[in-house]
């Protein structure tokens, strides 16, 4: 059980026990842990996380029982742009900077760029540099952050749109956050192109950052990224497939590329090795959970929502958290994913089976055990509103499956 415990605060027995549960209403964890995180931003309050397993518990609120539907009136839902109001200035200067370092070269390039850059998006990644670089730049002593810091960040939102660029590509996707992708509008030897092209202009720029240490960590994840599009596409329609397999999967193709960012960011502020190796664990933790609730969220948003189609990677025969699970309790569900879809109505049968089974449910437990342990990797900074913003991310992304 993981509890969290504050020497200005004092929840007891009846007060908060954990931040993240699997109760029978998951907004009495989001609005308790949504409490604490407010409380703390208010009063810079240290608090001591101890675990032991990270297993489901009750949130409870002061004896008092609240009511956590989502249409409850006067609920505020926690704001991404909130949360990243501490490093505005930091992603207003990222996003000026993007444009002209990727097409600077080429007019092709430059249409591409715009096309990328302005299809929306919450910067998550580059923020998250920018968050953790803050709140260690404290540890270390620093008034600013460095040039490193800041290039680091425009490097990983590089990274992360070249990925995009060719994900869309193998995934044959016509659509993403709402807007055609770069394969749609300028072909695929374009779109391959301008992916490439990114890749090697951020390896430029992370050569060019002189840390041996920081480029073995991002290079990984270039590596990481191609083992994971292996593994995935080796197993598709593949009913056998692990839980394990999946997490490892999740951790190449998404994961990887947050741990290494948030641990990078921690080594150019200079702080010690076990700071840096707990904002790598966060960032895994927090990726794996994203990862999970993006999972879950192709069975429970429309097309519209998503930005594209619904389903799309049960379609495709990528099998999930939420099928992996399902399919622990229905055997009939193997039969219908044996098939692949060919026959009417499958698709559609195969999905409510997945609701009817517990599957989401459980893959919502799976999202709160990692978002837990997040939480406790951000224990070793000091509180800031930097670290409370990092802490909202973990509760920021729960929320969007409550």
């Amino acid at each position: 059980m993981l509890s969290l415990t504050s020497p200005s605060l004092d929840l007891g027995q009846r007060g908060l026990e954990m931040a993240f549960c699997s109760c029978s209403s998951n907004w009495k964890c989001l609005k308790a842990c949504k409490r604490l995180v407010m409380s703390r931003r208010r009063q810079a309050v240290r608090c001591r996380v101890s675990a032991a397993q990270t297993q489901p518990v009750d949130v409870r609120s002061s004896g008092a029982v609240v009511s956590t539907k989502t249409s409850e009136p006067g609920r505020i839902p926690i704001s991404v742009l909130s949360l990243l109001e501490v490093v505005a200035d930091d992603l207003r200067t990222l996003n000026n900077n993007l444009k002209s370092i990727v097409g600077a070269e080429d007019p092709v390039l430059i249409s591409a760029a715009e096309q990328i850059f302005s299809a929306g998006g919450k910067r998550m990644r580059p923020a998250l540099v920018f968050l953790v670089s803050w709140s260690t730049a404290q540890i270390a002593g620093l008034n600013e952050l460095t040039t490193r810091h800041r290039r680091l960040a425009e490097i990983i939102e590089m990274i992360h749109t070249a990925s995009l660029i060719h994900d869309d590509v193998l995934d044959d996707s016509g659509m993403r956050r709402g807007k055609e992708t770069i394969h749609q509008l300028y072909g695929t030897r374009v779109a391959v192109l301008a992916g490439d092209f990114m890749f090697a202009q951020s390896s430029w720029f992370l050569a060019n950052l002189e840390n041996i240490e920081v480029i073995k960590l991002i290079s990984q994840v270039i590596k990481d990224f191609a083992s994971g599009e292996i593994k995935q596409a080796s197993s598709l329609f593949d009913c056998d497939v692990t839980l394990e397999e999946y997490l490892m999967k999740s951790y190449y193709k998404t994961a990887s590329l947050i741990a290494a960012s948030t641990k990078s960011a921690a080594i150019f502020s200079g702080v010690s090795s076990s700071v840096c190796d707990q904002m790598y664990e966060y960032g895994r933790n927090l990726g794996l959970s994203f990862q999970i609730v993006d999972d879950i969220l192709d069975f429970t948003q429309s097309a519209e929502q998503l930005g594209k189609p619904a389903a799309s990677d049960l379609v495709k025969g990528n099998l999930t958290a939420p099928v992996i699970f399902a399919l622990e309790k229905e055997p009939k569900l193997r039969d219908i994913i044996d098939t692949e879809f060919t026959e009417d109505g499958s698709l559609e049968e195969a999905i409510e089976i997945i609701h009817k089974s517990g599957g989401i449910d459980r893959a919502r437990d799976l999202a709160k055990e990692k978002a837990v342990l997040a939480i406790q990797n951000l224990q070793c900074l000091p509180p800031s509103k930097f670290r409370s913003s990092l802490e909202g991310m973990v509760m920021y992304n729960l929320e969007r499956i409550a």
